[in-house]
């Protein structure tokens, strides 16, 4: 109780006042915590992308967001992973792009926050994240080449990409520029390869540089896709400032539920800051399919690492900011780890974890409790550890949850530009 007191007496007397309305009592360590979760600032700076806040870059990037021609089958464009309708996911366990994943799809929500990309951390930039969907064989199944004639080809493509990045090569006719191509190093001499390394070292530098430019404005659009002023926020910022009709923004289930998740339950511990997540990758112990291993993180590190669009390469700019410096070359390291999810509007983004195993929130919080499923190998961190919760506390960590759901995003963001004049606004 001591400690309680001293923490309303730090608050100041209105955010004392507030406090004793609260239905829940929290100590000054909880408070603490709270106030490390919100609110959320603005997004850090992209130094790697140029193009990552200018609006005309964004505008583009979202007509690419949402054109199937980018993809093999002209069936498949970026919006059938990441359904703004699903929480920016699709509503299912796995993936299905071109073909079927073996990985769920991680929203959108809050990229502009990341440090890494995909469940195994293979990007270290929203745009090289970009890049390895096109081309992925899972995902649209493209190529840098027949992209780029497909930005070519098409006059107000060609003409918004031009706003942004200036005059595109001259693609037609010569046969210089094949209608597919790319590095192919999992089948060399493979077709796409082939015509790849016919071409001169100056029109693969010039198809780089096209489709580098595609991700940054993919980046840009998608670092407009923020989860703000949840219920959760505002109930925090009514501790701050002393405004008790903003704590009735969290009905006291939800705060019993807070209480658990900076107390007790540990959850901070990996869902930390606004984010709700320290952006960093852990092992659960969430069960596999017999017929498949997956090495996470470890096999994520080695891929990364091979990536001529990765931070440290020439198509970033700022090789000197990128994290990928510091990461460590450990064969061992990161085997079964997956990356933490934000928890902002997790509420709208079931299924639950990298495999999508866990259908809703009450399985997920379940599965903390009682650590049930395969044991995993190596078993799971120590920091994971089951927490025996009551079907009450279950009910009341995933109200604090329900809680994290932020406001709506302008809807013009959220669907295939219509104007392409002005750019919706944030």
């Amino acid at each position: 109780m001591t400690r309680v007191l001293a923490a309303i007496a730090a608050l100041g007397i209105g955010a004392a006042l507030a406090l004793s309305a609260a239905a829940v009592t929290f100590s000054a360590e909880e408070l603490r915590r709270i106030e490390q979760h919100s609110p959320l600032p603005a997004p850090p700076p992209d130094p790697a992308n140029g193009m990552a806040d200018r609006r005309e870059a964004a505008l583009l990037g979202q007509r690419l967001f949402f054109e199937p021609r980018l993809s093999a089958s002209g069936r498949t464009s970026c919006a059938t992973c990441h359904d703004p309708a699903r929480g920016w996911s699709n509503g299912r366990p796995l993936a299905v792009g071109e073909r079927e994943t073996r990985r769920h799809v991680p929203t959108l929500w809050n990229v502009a926050y990341g440090r890494w990309f995909f469940w195994d951390g293979r990007a270290d930039s929203l745009w090289s994240q970009a890049l390895a969907a096109l081309e992925s064989e899972l995902d649209l199944a493209s190529n840098r080449l027949r992209i780029a004639h497909t930005i070519h080809g098409d006059r107000d493509l060609r003409a918004a990409y031009e706003g942004v990045f200036g005059p595109l090569p001259d693609l037609s006719g010569g046969g210089r520029f094949p209608a597919d191509g790319r590095p192919d190093p999992d089948h060399p001499q493979g077709p796409l390869d082939r015509s790849w390394s016919a071409m001169s070292e100056a029109d693969r530098q010039a198809t780089n540089q096209v489709f580098v430019n595609l991700g940054k404005a993919l980046a840009a659009y998608q670092r407009r896709l923020i989860s703000r002023n949840s219920p959760f926020d505002r109930f925090a910022s009514g501790l701050r400032q002393g405004n008790r009709a903003a704590l009735a923004s969290l009905p006291p289930p939800a705060q019993r539920g807070l209480k658990l998740f900076v107390g007790r339950a540990g959850c901070w511990l990996c869902h930390s800051g606004p984010n709700f997540s320290d952006g960093e990758f852990h092992r659960l112990g969430v069960p596999e399919s017999a017929s498949f291993s997956d090495l996470a993180r470890l096999r994520g590190i080695q891929l990364l690492l091979r990536n001529p669009f990765n931070g440290l390469g020439s198509w970033s700019e700022a090789p000197a900011a990128s994290p990928t410096r510091f990461l460590p070359r450990d064969e061992h390291h990161g085997f079964n780890e997956f990356k933490t999810p934000t928890l902002r509007n997790v509420a709208d983004t079931a299924p639950y974890m990298h495999n999508g195993r866990l259908a809703t929130l009450e399985d997920v919080v379940r599965f903390y409790s009682t650590q049930a499923g395969a044991p995993s190998s190596p078993p799971a961190e120590k920091i994971v550890r089951p927490l025996h919760l009551s079907s009450g506390e279950i009910a009341d960590l995933v109200s604090f949850l329900k809680s994290l759901t932020g406001e709506p995003l302008d809807p013009a963001l959220t669907e295939p530009v219509r104007n392409a004049a002005r750019p919706p606004s944030r």
